[in-house]
């Protein structure tokens, strides 16, 4: 590693500088041709019938593209195409090469994904193999490029690879074969997704030429900061075929700086060039700032050429997770720019089985929706895909930090030398494609695969060598090489060996490091356990509902709901769910004997169950720095864990998640009947309001009122500003609420579970009204209306749902739509509950709104 500089401070760019020489030409498109694999023993062709393909894509989508098989998300169709990753296919391409291009020194063939056992042909020649889906693949073809070239790749059969592995073994690892092959695992069967094992090239092909030197790699580190200063280091990896001396330009097109540098580089090298910034703009979270970006062009030139150009953006912040030792145990939060930092957010997961089919538009609007619902970290699962470059760019703008587990779940991975070296390869890829990212706040090894080797069962049926054996495995991957890799690239950011630290059938697991809280669900845990028990940092805990009655539409294939529709064993992939989904449901809410509506009570037991562990976990702040559920989105629709299901539309669960997750936050709670109330502020601020609570029955009547001065400051301890014994207030629980205001801000707390609330059975007032956006839904009532969900078949969006309108007042909410006159309806747990408590086996009454 060399280190050569000469600094000029420059007032603009410079001028007069012609295109970049170097060319990448895209191989990407719908001009592939792919067929099933019937070569001979003789390599050649006996039968071929070659199709259009498109590139990204997989098998699966091309033939799907063909009507070969069946739509997988419907029906049982998942069953049917399993014979796809059984056989081998083979992918072609022709290109033609320009003359300009041809006489170009170098050419490599960049693959950025193939999934994921193959071998390649260029021009008829085999050259290399490939076995990890998460690599980045580069081949030298200078010596074999023409003007017309031919590019052939066959993918086989996991199947056949594991098996082999397998069979060098005297054990079975937990959870193989999988755990041999280098690929999405979630592919294998998860119980929220299909079991479907796509097959292809899931990410771009390019074909790279240069005459001289390219950069492979840059990365604009950040070494110190202060408000006076920002100290940064442009690392800058080039390659070269031999000697070559080029000029460096590093312009900072924010402040309108350049540096420019001469160098001389041999080989493949890596050059450092220092970086000031005076009076540095902070990257933050969006909820505590602005995620502000520099803007940085690298340029390579040769006399006043640039041959290549890379641009960065670049966030200046400091970013660590802290884990002290305490009097309680061990800490577990993250500080930001030096300030400890309250986590709200969710896990995420692909979102599409079939990973290319996700549009630029589409995992735009998903972040958007994080950010919407007010959270500041998600969490990618280590049992799907390091994400696409435009996932991070987007989580750098928005400000959303990304807790990134390297792709490990659930199960014990062999550490053969040859499994070591892939992985090592995976990893230094993937942290050399990420670490330019701001949003990146920590490295984690793996999910649950410590967890399960002490507390499922997995050593059971194991020797002590095996065991050691297996154990030092795991050891060399997550506790060697992972860190080792994390610490050489990216010395920043933080390596967690494993989520959770502790299973929860280890008493340290509430004390100390991050935690999976599945005794709710799994274990059949009431939701109050989320309030008695709250570890450090909730990584994962979550419930299942229905998805919107749009999905259910689209897997059945019919336009009315039926929950005993077959489809529905493949779109319940928990062994238990249905039952669990129910005994919950008669725990907390009235169970509706109407298909429809208890697609919408689900909704409404998750979105309950959730944020009452969330409103837990935020009141105890500082003990309890940040909370995590499972699962934001989903890969098809699915009755599953998510917030947003797999047609991109919110259940309850997002539009409660929002409230629960704002900055400032109320928290009504119940202790030995007193109400005792704190107030959460996660903003770097001190807020100083009258705190009003006001008890009040169904019919909006004030019971009782109270009045006083309260104070909420920035990560201070979260203790109660307000309390008061219930017994000494002359309330109905099953009739009453209390409605609390602080500030600017206001929450409703109810004294009974749902099931038991005394609603009304008077009807909700509905009207809708045109407006430039689409329609504004206007609700009153005289009494107070539970839950109300406005849903319709046309497209479009509403601004708020699953509203309780309180008695005596309007609520205005957004319909954003195109379409004139939709037919817009709603439901309300008065309905619900006034229809199962009258025992009138009849659909809850739905009222269309008035034009």
């Amino acid at each position: 590693m060399k280190l050569k500089w000469g600094l000029i401070f420059l007032s603009s760019l410079l001028i007069n500088c012609k295109q970049s020489t170097n060319s990448i030409q895209s191989l990407n498109g719908n001009d592939w041709q792919f067929t099933q694999d019937y070569k001979n023993p003789n390599n050649t062709y006996d039968i071929v019938n070659w199709q259009p393909a498109t590139v990204p894509g997989s098998v699966q989508k091309d033939l799907l593209n063909l009507g070969r098989i069946p739509d997988p998300f419907k029906g049982s169709n998942e069953d049917s195409i399993q014979w796809v990753s059984e056989r081998s296919w083979i992918y072609k391409k022709e290109f033609s090469v320009s003359a300009e291009i041809l006489k170009k020194q170098k050419h490599i063939l960049r693959f950025e994904g193939l999934n994921t056992y193959a071998h390649f042909l260029f021009n008829n020649k085999k050259l290399t193999k490939t076995n990890n889906a998460f690599r980045i693949w580069e081949v030298d073809v200078s010596d074999l490029i023409e003007t017309e070239n031919a590019v052939e790749i066959t993918f086989y059969p996991t199947d056949e690879y594991e098996e082999k592995e397998s069979a060098k073994l005297n054990y079975t690892l937990p959870e193989s074969p999988r755990v041999f092959t280098r690929k999405p695992q979630f592919q294998y069967g998860w119980d929220w997704g299909p079991t479907i094992k796509t097959m292809g090239i899931w990410r771009g092909v390019s074909l790279v030429s240069y005459d001289q030197v390219r950069m492979k790699d840059a990365f604009v580190q950040t070494n110190t900061v202060s408000e006076e200063k920002a100290m940064l280091t442009a690392n800058i990896e080039f390659e070269t075929f031999d000697y070559d001396k080029s000029s460096i330009e590093i312009v900072n097109n924010t402040t309108n700086e350049t540096i420019a540098n001469e160098i001389e580089i041999y080989g493949n090298d890596t050059y450092k060039f220092p970086i000031i910034i005076d009076h540095p703009k902070l990257w933050w979270t969006h909820n505590l700032g602005e995620p502000f970006l520099y803007d940085f062009t690298i340029n390579v030139k040769k006399g006043n050429t640039v041959i290549q150009s890379i641009n960065k953006k670049v966030g200046i912040r400091t970013i660590e997770l802290v884990t002290e030792k305490d009097s309680i145990g061990e800490g577990f939060y993250f500080e930001l720019n030096g300030k400890p930092v309250y986590m709200k957010g969710a896990n995420y997961i692909p979102q599409n089985i079939f990973l290319a089919d996700v549009l630029p538009k589409e995992r735009k609007k998903l972040l958007d929706d994080v950010v919407a619902a007010n959270m500041n970290m998600l969490r990618v699962w280590g049992g799907g895909v390091y994400e696409e470059d435009l996932f991070y760019d987007l989580c750098d703008e928005k400000g959303i930090l990304i807790w990134q587990d390297f792709m490990f779940a659930c199960a014990m991975y062999p550490g053969d030398a040859a499994f070591l070296e892939n992985v090592k390869g995976e990893a230094i890829d993937t942290v050399k494609r990420l670490r330019q990212h701001p949003s990146i706040a920590l490295y984690c090894g793996n999910n649950e695969n410590r967890e399960g080797w002490h507390r499922w069962g997995w050593q059971a049926d194991k020797t002590e060598a095996q065991k050691e054996e297996i154990w030092n495995n795991y050891q060399a991957i997550f506790n060697d090489m992972l860190p080792k890799v994390v610490d050489n690239l990216s010395p920043a950011i933080s390596y967690w060996e494993s989520s959770p630290k502790f299973g929860r059938g280890d008493k340290r697991y509430q004390l100390e490091g991050d935690a999976h809280d599945w005794w709710v669900w799994h274990d059949g845990y009431p939701f109050e356990h989320f309030e008695e028990e709250v570890p450090r940092f909730m990584s994962e805990f979550g419930f299942q509902s229905f998805p919107s009655y749009e999905a259910i539409k689209y897997f059945t294939e019919q336009d009315s709901i039926d929950l005993n529709h077959p489809s529905f064993t493949t779109h319940q992939k928990h062994a238990r769910g249905y039952k669990l989904i129910r005994e919950y449901m008669e725990r907390e809410f009235p169970v509706p004997t109407n298909p429809e509506d208890y697609v919408y009570v689900s909704q409404l037991l998750q979105a309950y169950g959730i944020t009452k562990g969330i409103f837990a976990h935020r009141r105890a702040k500082p003990y309890n720095m940040g909370t995590l559920y499972w699962q934001l989105n989903d890969c098809w629709p699915v009755v599953s864990w998510s917030s947003i299901d797999g047609m991109g539309n919110w259940k309850a669960l997002h539009f409660k998640a929002r409230e629960a997750f704002k900055n400032r936050l109320i928290v009504p709670f119940e202790e030995n009947n007193i109400l005792k109330i704190s107030i959460v502020d996660d903003a770097i601020r001190t807020i100083t309001a009258d705190l009003l609570v006001l008890f009040k029955d169904f019919n909006g009547e004030i019971l009782a009122e109270f009045n006083e001065e309260a104070i909420s400051t920035f990560n201070e301890k979260n203790e109660v500003i307000f309390e008061i014994p219930l017994h000494k207030l002359n309330i109905d629980r099953r009739k009453s609420y209390a409605e609390i205001f602080f500030g600017n801000d206001n929450v409703v707390h109810y004294f009974e579970k749902p099931k038991n609330l005394n609603l009304s059975t008077e009807k909700l007032t509905a009207e809708m009204v045109k407006k430039e956006y689409g329609y504004e839904i206007r609700l009153h009532s005289e009494t107070l209306q539970k839950d109300v969900f406005l849903y319709s078949e046309a497209e479009g969006t509403f601004e708020n749902n699953f509203i309780d309108v309180l008695p005596n007042r309007t609520e205005n909410i957004k319909f954003k739509t195109e379409i004139k006159a939709p037919l817009i309806k709603y439901k309300t747990l008065n309905q619900i509950n006034n229809t199962v408590n009258n025992a009138k086996n009849k659909v809850s009454v739905i009222i269309e709104l008035v034009h």
